[in-house]
């Protein structure tokens, strides 16, 4: 049988050298990538059959990258691999369309059992993150969307998170490739729609709201 074929996006290369060694016998690795703009543009060339997502991932924080994969493929089957507990992280990765959520701190046997059961059409998530939502047992034919329950749109979490990583507004229309005018209209538009006054206001709404890590 044909081995499945994996893209893993870490921003932390010794766990992207765990990963390699524990999924290598039984995956096809298609490639590894340290930032969120990395995956997307990596899942486009590659078109692994799944892809390993972080969320804490620089440039592009892993629940953006998600969406823009989905829209490029809306099949792409993701699974985010994250140290991130919080419910508010779980209920923003379904919802930008991931299969499974793991927990970087699981066995071994947990990160292949998720990917097994993913590649088969279902979803999959840590039994820490479920037994917390009171999902035990968790229903595998379901998506966890309606177990966890912004008005931003998806160009302003992209300039929000860069403001937040203190990216100058120069830096952020390079990245972006869009003119610095329209960056300050982007953030301005952030700042009436959340209510913030400052930048460090808006750095507190993202790091609270999974934004940025």
């Amino acid at each position: 049988m044909k081995k499945a074929r994996l893209l893993l996006a870490d921003d932390h290369e010794l766990f992207l050298d765990g990963l390699r060694k524990l999924l290598e016998a039984d995956f096809e690795l298609a490639g590894t990538v340290g930032d969120g703009r990395a995956a997307v543009a990596a899942f486009k060339e590659l078109r692994p059959d799944l892809l390993l997502l972080d969320i804490g991932l620089p440039l592009l924080n892993g629940i953006e990258a998600a969406r823009q994969v989905k829209q490029i493929a809306p099949a792409a089957v993701i699974v985010f691999v994250t140290m991130r507990t919080d419910r508010i992280y779980v209920e923003e990765a379904f919802r930008a369309g991931g299969s499974g959520y793991v927990l970087k701190q699981a066995a071994a046997r947990e990160l292949k059992e998720a990917i097994q059961a993913v590649l088969a059409g279902r979803f999959y998530v840590s039994p820490l993150i479920a037994s917390k939502a009171g999902a035990l047992p968790f229903d595998t034919s379901k998506t966890p969307t309606d177990l966890f329950g912004g008005q931003l749109t998806p160009r302003q979490r992209e300039v929000l998170q860069l403001v937040a990583e203190g990216k100058s507004m120069k830096e952020i229309a390079l990245i972006l490739k869009i003119s610095v005018r329209t960056v300050e209209f982007h953030k301005n538009g952030i700042m009436q729609e959340l209510g913030c006054r400052t930048t460090a206001e808006l750095t507190r709404y993202a790091l609270g709201h999974g934004i940025t890590g």
